[in-house]
């Protein structure tokens, strides 16, 4: 039978691939296509014979045969031992019994996802729109793509969504406590359901039944909702289809924590589904920050399971988009990072192991200045300059010319995979910038803005792989002088900007703001055309603001520091960094005043107009201590979220989520660092640790908030606005607030 449609899940079988594909009707096909992945094994030739004859004598199912492939780092063919897995859901069992054979032999190739490899090998992606052939049985004969992951413009397969969610409890945690009726919304119909009358799992085993969604979309689904509604299932003994294929189990994962460059994590468990797809959006970083259209995209663009992507970090994806290029080109993939860094004397490490260049802001009220920026600099870089791990200092080009400050050589031979990774995706975002000045439609225009910023979460990865300690194909002098050219680049551009006349009033690797006292927007445009010719890397200008207030520590009111900042452009738009709306601790009544104060001062076209908008300012500022004191507040608006840096009993000091934690704990609720907890300030300074804060899950309605901590909360994140009109302080409402009020 032919079919054509969407390619929107895979996943491995004893015999191959599980491919699922959805037609124009939303008619679904469940396939199976014979795939036996390849890995190789490097060692020498002796002990790779006996490696063959013990995988034939124990009857595993794999086929061995010698051949050469290209090596990453020595740029030389080597001879290898390929072994060819006829049950992919093997593999692991295989690589564990070759280690335990003989540690000493090397893999490459053997790590990867099936379900990648298998995208690398037929060239197909995750939602592609596909021709197929398969027989009465399901079998496919022959596969083909007619889609393109580079396409700004493509169709999206019909699927069903359902989505989860506890009502009324939006982004807090019902594993912490929160109890609600379960809201199942699929399309305009939505529904609560809970065990008044029956079980929940027996209500939702008949939605399941009567929607048969193709993708759940959850808040918390993988660590609470859809364990809790299995739990239940198999308690009641309910036969709770989640999963569409029968041959395969609901895939659970456990948490865990994990510190990355120096912070603390928590990365939740997951619930992966098999025919159906689950997308938690509490436990997806790329939903979070571009929503689904984003998640496609990074689906498309680096092939990996929607699920998967879904989940994993967005350096994951790069890598993945990488090791395409290497497979593509038959090099061989090394399964873990062989490659250590070069030595250095003391006085190499201290000249080579910096970062980008940082010229502090100006202090003070900024007019008419122009924010300059390199777009996607590092990638540039990476693609321009042919950085990468294999061509730093190679062995063939020793009369290369040296890189600035460092002497490091580029090879002048071979591409780099780095490069050759990020420059189609540069130029995809590119041309997503450019259809969004043009006129499109609202809805496709936002979905242009969220695949942009995919693509941008995607670049913004690849630079810090480069350095990282366990990238396979990393390698820290790489890393090194992309950082040395971007410095290079910007201290041109420096000189440049000051010999023209213009004034640098702050610059952080890959922007600068400059100012000139009667410039035009003409101007600064012809400055950036004059850096960008002189850099070689293009430059832009991202914004001519009305103004632009750089900001001191909060600690010492002398000391600029680099993102914190807000400023207006000519067009009204806001630009803001470092203020406590940027900071997901923030109480929503605190992130509304800020919002609705900048508006005000959005107006505004200089310093003049500045300090009459202050006037509306404070007004906005007393209308929230006046909701404070009289309690015309939710307590959705007092809330604070904060990660655990420890686990509650380690906490030694009775600091506010330190109180909450424990809190939590003495109800057997089990935390971990890295994992984010709500509460309410009750009694800041109450004796007593145990009153100070509140968990927001064991609010009872009795208790009360402390008025006078939530007003000087107020108070600090109004100062900024006024922090350079010494003559516009703000002075506190005469009446005395009560210590506590409730909503």
């Amino acid at each position: 039978m032919q079919i054509r449609g969407w390619l929107f899940d895979l996943y491995p079988n004893p015999q191959g691939m599980t491919l699922w594909v959805m037609d124009p009707n939303r008619k679904r096909y469940r396939l199976s296509d014979a795939f036996a992945p390849v890995f190789y094994v490097q060692g020498p030739e002796a002990r790779l014979l006996r490696l063959q004859r013990a995988l034939g004598a124990r009857g595993w199912p794999v086929t061995c045969r010698f051949t050469e492939r290209h090596n990453f780092w020595d740029n030389r063919f080597c001879r290898v031992l390929a072994l060819s897995i006829a049950i992919p859901t093997r593999s692991t069992a295989i690589r564990t019994f070759i280690r335990r054979f003989d540690p000493t032999l090397r893999f490459y190739n053997s790590d990867l996802l099936p379900a990648a490899l298998y995208c690398f090998e037929k060239q197909v992606f995750p939602l592609a729109w596909c021709e197929l052939e398969a027989d009465a049985a399901g079998r496919v004969r022959a596969l083909t793509c007619q889609d393109d992951e580079w396409a700004l413009d493509y169709e999206l397969p019909p699927l069903q969504v359902m989505r989860l969610r506890l009502h009324g409890a939006e982004a807090l945690n019902p594993g912490h406590g929160v109890r609600a009726a379960l809201e199942v919304e699929v399309g305009d119909e939505s529904c609560e359901i809970s065990d008044a009358d029956e079980p929940v799992a027996k209500t939702f085993q008949r939605l399941l039944a009567r929607y048969d969604p193709d993708l759940i979309i959850s808040d918390y689904g993988d660590s609470t909702l859809l364990p809790g509604l299995l739990r239940q299932a198999a308690r009641y003994r309910i036969s709770l289809p989640l999963n569409r294929d029968p041959d395969h189990a609901v895939q659970r994962t456990r948490a865990r924590s994990l510190i990355s460059y120096g912070r603390i994590l928590f990365k939740a468990s997951s619930t992966t589904l098999f025919g159906r797809l689950h997308v938690d959006t509490q436990n997806s970083f790329i939903t979070e920050e571009c929503e689904l259209a984003g998640l496609w995209e990074l689906a498309r663009l680096t092939k990996l399971p929607v699920q998967y992507a879904a989940r994993t970090t967005t350096g994951t994806g790069i890598s993945y988009m990488q090791m395409e290029v290497l497979y593509r080109d038959g090099v061989l993939i090394p399964e873990q990072k062989s490659e250590p860094e070069a030595f250095k004397r003391p006085d190499q490490l201290q000249l080579a192991d910096r970062g980008g260049l940082i010229f502090p802001p100006r202090l003070g009220f900024h007019e008419n200045v122009a924010e300059l920026d390199w777009p996607s600099m590092f990638p540039t870089i990476m693609a321009r300059c042919n950085v990468s791990s294999e061509t730093i200092n190679c062995g063939c080009c020793p009369q290369a010319p040296p890189l600035p400050e460092l002497g490091y050589r580029i090879c002048q031979r071979r591409l780099g995979v780095a490069g050759c990774t990020v420059a189609p995706l540069i130029e995809k975002r590119r041309r997503y910038k450019e259809q969004l000045c043009q006129e499109v439609a609202p809805a496709l225009r936002r979905s242009y803005q969220l695949r942009r910023d995919a693509a941008k979460w995607l670049l913004v990865c690849c630079f810090g792989y480069l350095g990282y300690k366990n990238a396979r194909v990393g390698r820290i002098e790489a890393h090194e002088a992309i950082n040395a050219i971007a410095r290079e680049t910007l201290l041109r551009a420096k000189e440049i900007a000051e010999g023209a006349g213009f004034r640098l009033l702050h610059a952080i690797v890959d922007s600068m703001y400059v100012q000139k006292e009667e410039a035009t927007r003409a101007d600064y445009e012809q400055l950036a055309r004059t850096l960008s010719a002189a850099t070689r890397l293009p430059i832009a200008l991202e914004a001519v603001y009305r103004y632009i207030v750089f900001l001191p520590s909060k600690q010492f009111d002398h000391i600029p520091v680099p993102n914190r900042f807000f400023a207006v452009s000519e067009a009204g738009e806001l630009k803001v960094r470092g203020l406590e709306l940027r900071r997901h601790d923030t109480p929503r009544i605190v992130a509304r005043m800020q919002e609705e104060v900048l508006q005000l001062l959005s107006e505004a076209y200089d310093a003049a107009s500045y300090r009459q908008k202050l006037g509306e300012a404070r007004a906005v500022l007393e209308r929230y201590e006046e909701k404070l004191q009289s309690g015309q507040i939710t307590w959705e608006d007092l809330l604070i979220h904060k990660r655990l840096t420890q686990s509650p009993e380690r906490y030694e000091k009775a600091s506010l989520v330190a109180v909450a934690a424990q809190q939590l704990a003495a109800r057997g609720i089990g935390l971990r660092p890295g994992e984010c907890i709500t509460y309410v300030i009750t009694n800041a300074k109450a004796t007593l640790p145990y009153e100070r804060a509140r968990a927001f899950a064991l609010l009872n309605g009795t208790e009360g908030y402390d008025r006078e901590k939530y007003l000087e909360l107020l108070r600090d994140a109004f100062e900024p606005f006024t922090h350079f009109f010494p003559d516009a302080v703000f002075s506190p409402m005469l009446t005395a607030p009560a210590a506590q009020s409730e909503p």
